[in-house]
């Protein structure tokens, strides 16, 4: 058991000095190697973890995300908080990652412009990356509705509609190279608002 406690701690530190190269280098520039000399270990032992720089790329983002999750799911059990403060504090925190891996964000775009030159479906990797993301938004917005915060509404709509801000939030920071997302946090706090008055919902 302490053997495979092991393994998987120095699996996880791997993935976060890998990152660090993908942030460094870029996907096409990254190498085996650089990652086994950041994570202080022979090319050798990095194969006993992973067969190649693609599987450590996916491992890589998939423990961003489930760090990302991790912190929703903390905001989402607050109990003292409405489904308004929840959705708004969910979303914040999601931009407040993504301006944390700003350089990162570019490095994905990079992969996924690389996947499309072949026959991958980048869209589709996307949307089940994601998946759990859109269920959480529309599980709190279900939650609003039936608690009576929020006015009936297409749930589905709903939920693209305040996942369109996530989409705007990578955009702005990875293509649009802006600093920080101030005026679109703004606007997503005014958003959520307004769809827990009922005034401006999707």
């Amino acid at each position: 058991m302490a053997l495979a406690v092991e393994h998987d701690k120095r699996k996880k530190k791997i993935l976060e000095r890998a990152l660090a190269v993908f942030e460094d280098d870029g996907f096409e520039d990254a190498t085996f190697q650089k990652i086994a000399d950041r994570s202080g270990i022979t090319r050798t032992i990095l194969y006993l973890y992973f067969k190649n720089k693609k599987e450590i790329f996916r491992y890589s983002i998939k423990q961003l995300l489930l760090n990302a999750e991790e912190k929703i799911n903390v905001i989402r059990s607050n109990n003292s908080l409405s489904s308004e403060e929840k959705i708004t504090k969910v979303l914040i925190a999601i931009f407040k990652l993504l301006e944390q891996n700003r350089r990162l964000l570019c490095v994905v775009l990079d992969y996924l412009l690389h996947l499309s030159k072949s026959d991958n479906n980048p869209e589709e990797r996307v949307r089940r990356r994601t998946v759990k993301l859109r269920h959480i938004l529309s599980s709190m917005v279900i939650d609003g509705v039936k608690s009576g915060e929020f006015k009936k509404v297409d749930i589905k709509t709903t939920s693209n509609y305040l996942y369109s801000f996530v989409d705007s939030a990578i955009y702005q920071l990875a293509v649009l190279k802006r600093p920080n997302l101030g005026e679109l946090k703004e606007t997503t706090i005014f958003a959520v608002r307004q769809l827990s008055s009922g005034e401006a919902s999707p």
